[in-house]
């Protein structure tokens, strides 16, 4: 199974706060997750597929884990026991279709196409002191149409970690081994839209949604574009001596078309 979470609540914040909505204080306890399709993945350098560009297509780079063998209501202290692999994720989002589907109460269906993950899986031990509290301490590097767009710390503002949301999806359900647990786009604390981005000095984002919040928010309307045909991505996560830790994941947008 593939299952997501939204463990860097900053993130969820900025959604909220864009439409004026109050911010459950909830969710800083209990971690927002959804069951993501898991018949179709799709493989690091294939294709973005979309039918229509007004469906407002993003990324949104993340962490997952692969889990072991997890029993119905496991603890977290055991669920982190249980954490066999990490690898990177595009878990792609169409924003615009998103709104209707929520409204109905049922949660996301069409809005999330096939997920892509990285080439390599890790061990936790491959990570060394990267790897601590049962989160990644690394940068995650994104870029858009090959300008840097992000490189927020996965460990920094990560409110639950992998534990947390593994015991999480397992309060009803075992955690069959090769179970797939994402942490939801990697989001760190930043002052605003100016000093946000990486070209102001800041970390910049994971998803082109952050930082349409960020403009609706100072100016009144987003301003920056979701991807288009043609437009591309690549994620990536690299070591303290710059070697990539689990290769990358390189995607460009294309239209499908039904044959």
């Amino acid at each position: 199974q593939w299952a997501d979470g939204s463990a860097y609540v900053n993130h969820v914040e900025l959604v909220r706060k864009a439409r004026n909505a109050e911010m459950p204080p909830e969710l800083w306890t209990d971690p927002l997750m959804y069951q993501g399709g898991s018949d179709s993945f799709v493989g690091p350098r294939d294709p973005i597929w979309a039918s229509d560009e007004a469906w407002g297509i993003d990324f949104e780079a993340e962490v997952a884990v692969i889990s072991g063998d997890v029993p119905m209501g496991a603890s977290a202290e055991q669920c982190g026991e249980q954490i066999r692999l990490l690898m990177l994720v595009n878990d792609v989002s169409l924003r615009n279709l998103i709104p209707g589907e929520l409204a109905k109460g049922f949660g996301f269906l069409q809005s999330k196409p096939a997920t892509a993950f990285s080439p390599v899986a890790v061990t936790p031990d491959e990570l060394g002191d990267a790897w601590c509290d049962g989160k990644v301490h690394l940068p995650l590097a994104v870029a858009l149409n090959n300008k840097p767009f992000g490189k927020p710390d996965a460990g920094m503002d990560m409110i639950f970690n992998f534990a947390q949301l593994m015991a999480h999806l397992a309060k009803t359900r075992e955690l069959e081994a090769g179970s797939i647990v994402g942490s939801g786009t990697v989001s760190n604390k930043q002052g605003g839209l100016f000093g946000s981005s990486i070209a102001n000095g800041g970390v910049g984002y994971c998803c082109l949604a952050e930082v349409r919040m960020y403009e609706t928010i100072e100016a009144g309307k987003p301003k920056t574009p979701f991807m288009r045909f043609g437009d591309s991505v690549r994620i990536e996560m690299l070591d303290g001596n710059g070697a990539s830790v689990f290769g990358a994941i390189e995607q460009r947008v294309e239209r499908y078309v039904t044959t």
